[in-house]
């Protein structure tokens, strides 16, 4: 059963090249040319992955970013988004609404495909022992869930595999650019502040006090380091 693709982009010459390229690889896809009935038709059947234009009529794609961040069922499928906003300061905003790729045009079409492929691989679950308890904290790989203080709290798959890996490797300090090839891979609109905004994102959900985290400390100079406390 071919995964299917929402896009919303209200070019229809582009629309069209896209939904061309992505039915040719295998891809089911589903346009559309507003934002109005994107995610009520998403939760009715749930896509693998959103490719959002963020400047289209009745809304925009960050919009739409933000809703599907906030919907339980909906929060952890990915999202690339498809603009012509390059600079630095769209893509932390993508990055802070929790995106997970992001794909300036002009575009090539070998380019765009091998991006949602990536993508899509990154968000295999993990095959590695599922569980990890501690204190509060529950991380289930298996499920991809994370229970805090005995509550589902919501992560985008990307803060999951972020959260998993520094919390299979308790006291080990990673660069923020080693965390970028372990956890994005090929994904090139990652840069090191991409890091940074994913570790506050992960603190806001697991620290009781984010300025103070107990779990996911800074190592200045050097990267971030995960502590497990020792049980008493």
């Amino acid at each position: 059963m071919s995964q299917t693709v929402f896009v919303l982009e209200d070019d229809s010459d582009i629309s069209r090249l896209i939904q061309h390229h992505l039915e040719v690889a295998g891809f089911g896809v589903k346009v559309f040319g507003t934002p109005a009935n994107l995610v009520p038709d998403a939760e009715r059947q749930p896509p693998a992955l959103f490719l959002l234009d963020i400047m289209v009529p009745g809304g925009d794609g960050l919009d739409v970013c933000r809703r599907l961040r906030s919907h339980p069922a909906l929060a952890t499928i990915p999202i690339i988004f498809l603009t012509a906003r390059a600079g630095e300061n769209e893509r932390v905003l993508g990055l802070e609404l929790g995106a997970d790729d992001y794909i300036t045009k002009p575009f090539a079409t070998r380019e765009l495909l091998a991006r949602v492929k990536a993508v899509l691989r990154r968000f295999e679950r993990p095959t590695t022992p599922s569980l990890i308890s501690f204190e509060d904290v529950v991380i289930d790989a298996s499920a991809m869930q994370l229970k805090v203080r005995g509550e589902l709290t919501t992560t985008t798959a990307t803060e999951f595999r972020l959260l998993d890996y520094l919390a299979r490797h308790p006291g080990r300090v990673f660069s923020r650019d080693h965390l970028l090839d372990a956890v994005w891979g090929d994904a090139r609109f990652v840069t090191p502040r991409s890091v940074d905004v994913y570790v506050r994102r992960i603190r806001e959900k697991i620290e009781v006090d984010p300025e103070n985290p107990r779990y996911l400390k800074t190592v200045r100079g050097a990267g971030y380091r995960f502590e497990v406390p020792k049980q008493a």
